[in-house]
């Protein structure tokens, strides 16, 4: 975030004051889950060009002040496909998983980091930063990537691994009662093609948006795009969306990523 109003979103001041009068000793980690949408180029305040907007977030990157925090890069990719969400179209997923919200605040103030800001600030035409939790996942659910070069549509040097991101608002009770159907059976699907959940969040808050408020943050993993098309055309878990899914849900995003970095499948949310 910036001291001046940003350019690339609304920031939640009630989200932001929950997080800032948290006590230290309820403190804890916290993961943001960031969607990005870079402009084509990139537009700095002294009027320089000749880089997109990616290439600019790239120069952002404060990987060495996350370091210094103790904040960790568990996930970050590229989309490479959007199912779902029609308003912005995301460029890149990632997920930092700060010590403390304490942590994360005191970022934003850092001298060094605003002075990497303003790549931000140019690359940037839209972004969500959603703080968010993890879920603990149980076996019928969680990704097992030690089976995937037995399986048929093992990851190959051409079609690797992807993450399919989901990000989900409820309608009131879907999520306990046509979610938990649908995905009872989509897991079942998923997990004959090597697919499964790697993370799942629930969100606390969205610090970075357009206003609207999010349930909860999906990171499915499939050994291959292959694989994952073969999930999508099953026609037992299309039978399970058209019952069930469709019903449970209010407003999404559904992004395919080809990760560069992903610790969620090996390791989870942890």
């Amino acid at each position: 975030m910036s001291p001046n109003k940003p350019t690339y979103g609304t920031v939640d001041r009630e989200y932001g004051m929950r997080m800032f009068t948290t006590p230290p000793e309820e403190d804890g980690p916290v993961w943001m889950v960031n969607f990005m949408k870079y402009k084509e180029e990139a537009t700095y305040a002294d009027g320089s060009r000749g880089i997109t907007g990616q290439e600019a977030d790239d120069k952002y990157a404060p990987t060495e002040i996350l370091t210094e925090l103790g904040a960790e890069v568990p996930f970050f990719g590229d989309v490479v496909l959007q199912l779902a969400g029609k308003d912005y179209k995301w460029d890149r997923i990632g997920v930092v998983k700060y010590p403390t919200r304490a942590a994360f605040l005191g970022m934003q103030n850092r001298k060094d980091f605003l002075d990497k800001h303003e790549h931000k600030e140019a690359g940037m035409e839209f972004t969500f930063v959603i703080g968010c939790q993890p879920v603990e996942l149980g076996s019928k659910f969680r990704v097992q990537p030690e089976t995937w070069d037995s399986i048929e549509h093992a990851p190959t040097e051409e079609d690797g691994p992807v993450m399919v991101v989901h990000l989900l608002k409820f309608v009131e009770g879907g999520r306990q009662g046509n979610m938990e159907e649908y995905q009872s059976k989509a897991f079942t699907v998923a997990q004959k093609h090597g697919g499964g959940a790697a993370a799942v969040f629930t969100v606390e808050g969205t610090i970075m948006g357009d206003g609207r408020q999010w349930d909860e943050c999906r990171f499915i993993a499939y050994p291959s795009m292959r694989s994952f098309m073969a999930v999508v055309q099953d026609p037992e878990r299309l039978e399970a969306q058209g019952n069930h899914r469709v019903a449970a849900i209010a407003d999404t995003y559904t992004v395919i990523v080809r990760p560069r970095n992903d610790t969620f499948t090996t390791h989870g949310a942890i």
